[in-house]
């Protein structure tokens, strides 16, 4: 069942969220608002997450409570990735976490956290260990990104491309399991911290790993995921089919369901990181989701 719906993902990067378009997020809490009202209205019980945040920026919260946007979240959710891309040590998590937690008495998240195997799959499975002895206990969720690999062929959703040394190419390399569905090393440890730890995996439209994933992710002891209903794909030709369907195969886990990216025709900008021309539009998106999967009337009668 969906255990919590998550507004947006990761608005203070620029890989997700156009800073040329919205440099000081007004937009972004505008349209942050509608959709945490939107879901309210539709499921009064069910937890809204604000996008987890990257990089973890207390001064972010602090400008997102000016206007008003902590009113219509839940729980707030932060992403880190200290040996890939953030430039502080992996030993620093409980640090990072009580950066926030003194500037909101909201719960928090980590709803992303990883590590690639871009160098080597010991340094993946080192960090495993220690992620997991740093986090677990500290935060009511933590997404373990990811479980598979991205395929060569597809695109990492980040702007900054091949410009940066290996920075790009770490994306392809986070999973758990390579391309072709066979384990790293990390896989096989990785029972020893579920079901304390879940995982966040993005499936693509039509996304042919979905049925051998839920199997993997059964047999790796994980009872909760993060993964994400995009906005931009609801126009693709029969796309609730895939939502149904996708929705369906995941009914055994506790779902954290992202909504985000904007519709290139719908976009100040034509791109899935612009702001929306009519912010009215993203919300009535999620309240549709929200009566599709997690009606209130449902997610009474599980609990």
């Amino acid at each position: 069942m969906i255990e919590a719906a998550m507004i947006w993902n990761e608005p203070n990067n620029k890989s997700h969220w156009d800073p040329a378009v919205d440099p000081d997020w007004t937009k972004f809490a505008a349209m942050a608002k509608l959709a945490g009202q939107a879901i309210r209205a539709e499921n009064a019980t069910l937890p809204r997450v604000l996008g987890g945040m990257s990089p973890i920026d207390p001064s972010f919260v602090n400008r997102l409570a000016g206007y008003g946007l902590m009113d219509h979240v839940d729980a707030l959710a932060v992403h880190g990735f200290p040996l890939d891309w953030n430039l502080w040590s992996i030993h620093d998590w409980p640090a990072k976490l009580d950066e926030i937690r003194a500037v909101t008495d909201k719960p928090i998240w980590v709803s992303e956290v990883g590590i690639s195997t871009f160098g080597a799959e010991e340094v993946q499975l080192w960090g495993l260990r220690r992620t997991a002895e740093l986090l677990r206990g500290r935060a009511p969720r933590i997404h373990w990104y990811s479980l598979y690999d991205l395929p060569q062929a597809w695109e990492a959703t980040t702007r900054h491309k091949e410009a940066e040394g290996s920075s790009y190419y770490r994306h392809f390399a986070m999973g758990l399991l390579r391309e072709d569905g066979t384990p790293k090393a990390a896989a096989g440890i990785f029972p020893e911290f579920t079901p304390d730890l879940g995982l966040c995996q993005w499936f693509h439209y039509e996304d042919h790993r979905l049925d051998d994933a839920v199997a993997w992710m059964k047999r790796l002891g994980v009872t909760y995921l993060r993964t994400g209903l995009s906005w931009a794909d609801s126009f693709r030709p029969d796309a609730l089919r895939w939502f149904d369907r996708q929705m369906e195969a995941l009914r055994d886990f506790d779902v954290t369901v992202t909504f985000c990216f904007t519709p290139e025709h719908l976009g100040i900008e034509p791109h899935h990181t612009s702001a929306p021309r009519e912010p009215e539009l993203f919300a009535e998106f999620c309240a549709a989701m929200i009566r599709r999967y997690a009606p209130a009337a449902v997610r009474a009668a599980a609990e």
